[in-house]
């Protein structure tokens, strides 16, 4: 048999490469884990050199990345127990609902020092609330989308299980899981691209009068844009772009493409193609090696795995009473040592916002309405633009194809990494930096609407646009009757998401250090970002608390409202 030459060559190219990814990986790892064990060095010296960026970059990949699996783990726990318990709902919704409406600075604080206090001779403490500040960009909206999943499940799935006799931990594996896969991949991507918007923030900033850097990209963007250095800019978003790019290929694409099996609704749109990463490892010999003995090694130990498995939950199942007495027991005191915090922290809160005068509340309640004012214009810029060109996109397969990469990656991309070219853009045009920072709050915001557009358009049924074509509508009638009813509860979404993150955002738009200068335009965000910096714990309380309310008076009085109307007379349950 005559072995096929170009088989081979691809094989050993394959090869080469996948050896070549596995020692970067490992060179990558070590030098983090250096990093972390490395003597306490709050303000580590970044080099804007571009033979420093590709470490840098992976340094800020691990971290996202780490983040992500900690958020994906608080999802399933959490947002699973908020859908089947509904005490712990009453009581896990609206902490969900401030926890996301608290920026990233408001966090800050509270886990750095806590963290350098804890681990005041290594670098640990810093990387921890790093990580767990990136955590607070991607948790809150993975929650939601899991918790939402969960509670849509359809009536006669859940009777099919019960029929069956599924077990708790079968219906989770076999149906709910399955069920929620596709829309909890959706959202881990622009989960993860929220945790990426605030990069720069995580990995440099300043408490108080000391400045704190961490080596990666996030750092590297903040002190090449305080240089003005325009060509460390450039390599910077070049090197994020191909970070993006990298997780698309090796986690994103195979995660859609596995969760797209799990889909009910049958439409025309859709991606369903191989992932790259699949196409590469067919031909390597080390891949096929590596499969073949880890199926052998999964047969040998499968029936001592089960036999395990079978003692195990016999003696769980002899000790029911036990387990719930324990798990009780657990919670009580779980539930005792949150109240007794939340009861301290109240005070103290309360301590600090009691110093405010009222001319100073009346200064944050103005700064809040030059906020609110921007959010609002940000949100109705996108939605002019983002809703026609979402529903033209998802009409031709040929042009989603084409416009899906792209916008994934737009949307992935973060905002505050394009801020510089923005603003050079804004002087070169002579705009008011009250006007520019709502143009840069737009940056961020608008993807949200556009994906969500997207989406919602490609779930319209084919039979529908059927139907349109045999009554002889008209393009006018298709976009007012078909196209725009049929998007609207996603556009709801895609507005809640943009009106949280224009919030959020703020802090990053309003002030920017650019060339040595400072560009400040008055609103809320400015006031917590000025308040972290110089370390003013009592105005940043205020404000945080200020931004907190806001948005929760918001989504409860009208978003939830609007929410409820789509969902009741805007839905196509076929």
């Amino acid at each position: 048999m005559v072995k096929n030459p170009v088989s081979r060559t691809s094989s050993i190219f394959v090869d080469g490469l996948f050896f070549l990814c596995i020692a970067m990986l490992i060179f990558g790892i070590t030098s983090f884990g250096q990093q972390w064990e490395a003597s306490y060095n709050p303000n580590y010296q970044i080099n804007l050199s571009l033979s420093s960026l590709p470490l840098y970059s992976f340094f800020s990949a691990l971290r996202g990345f780490i983040a992500y699996v900690i958020s994906l783990i608080f999802t399933l726990i959490v947002g699973f127990w908020a859908a089947k318990s509904p005490k712990a709902e009453k009581i896990i919704l609206p902490l969900l609902d401030i926890m996301q409406s608290i920026p990233v600075l408001g966090f800050l604080p509270g886990l750095v020092l806590g963290l350098v206090a804890l681990f005041p001779k290594t670098n640990i403490g810093l990387e921890l609330a790093a990580i767990l500040m990136i955590f607070t960009g991607q948790v809150w909206n993975m929650t939601f989308a899991f918790y939402s999943s969960l509670k849509s499940v359809p009536t006669d799935l859940k009777e099919a299980a019960s029929v069956m006799n599924l077990s708790p931990l079968q219906k989770l594996k076999l149906l709910e899981l399955p069920f929620s896969a596709m829309n909890l991949t959706w959202n881990s991507l622009m989960s993860m691209a929220g945790g990426w918007f605030f990069l720069t923030v995580c990995e440099a900033f300043t408490l108080g009068d000391k400045p704190y850097h961490l080596p990666g990209l996030g750092a590297y963007m903040a002190i090449a844009v305080e240089a003005g250095n325009t060509r460390a800019i450039l390599a910077g978003i070049l090197a994020m772009t191909f970070v993006i790019i990298i997780f698309d290929i090796l986690l994103w694409r195979p995660a859609l493409v596995f969760a797209h099996r799990f889909r009910l609704e049958e439409s025309d749109g859709g991606m369903i193609e191989e992932p790259l990463i699949q196409l590469l490892i067919k031909d390597s010999f080390v891949v096929r090696l590596i499969r073949f003995f880890y199926s052998r090694t999964k047969k040998n130990k499968y029936k001592n795995r089960i036999y395990k498995k079978t003692i195990f939950f016999k003696k769980i199942a002899t000790n029911t009473m036990a387990k719930k007495i324990i798990v009780k027991f657990v919670l009580v005191i779980c539930v005792m040592v949150f109240i007794y915090g939340a009861i301290i922290a109240s005070g103290h809160f309360t301590e600090l916002l009691s110093k405010f005068s009222l001319s100073e509340w009346l200064n944050i309640l103005v700064n809040t309405g030059y906020t609110f004012l921007r959010v609002i214009i940000a949100v109705v810029i996108g939605t002019i633009w983002a809703v026609p060109v979402g529903i033209w996109v998802a009409q031709s397969p040929k042009r989603l194809r084409i416009a899906q990469p792209l916008i994934q990656l737009m949307a992935s991309f973060p905002a505050p990494m394009l801020y510089p070219l923005a603003i050079s853009l804004f002087l070169f045009l002579n705009i008011n930096f009250e006007i520019s920072a709502m143009l840069l709050m737009l940056l961020g915001v608008q993807w949200y609407i556009l994906f969500n557009v997207l989406a919602g358009a490609l779930k319209i049924p084919t039979e529908l646009k059927h139907a349109m074509d045999l009554m002889g509508s008209s393009t006018i009638n298709r976009w007012r009757y078909l196209f725009l009813p049929s998007v609207l509860p996603s556009l709801v979404t895609g507005w809640i998401t943009a009106a949280g993150g224009a919030w959020n955002a703020s802090i990053v738009s309003e002030v920017i250090l650019y060339r040595g200068q400072d560009f400040t335009a008055h609103g809320l965000g400015a006031e917590i970002s000025q308040a972290a910096a110089h370390a003013d714990f009592a105005k940043l309380s205020a404000c945080l608390f200020m931004m907190v309310l806001v948005v929760i008076i918001l989504n409860r009085s009208f978003w939830s409202k609007i929410y409820k109307i789509t969902q009741t007379r805007y839905r196509l349950d076929l």
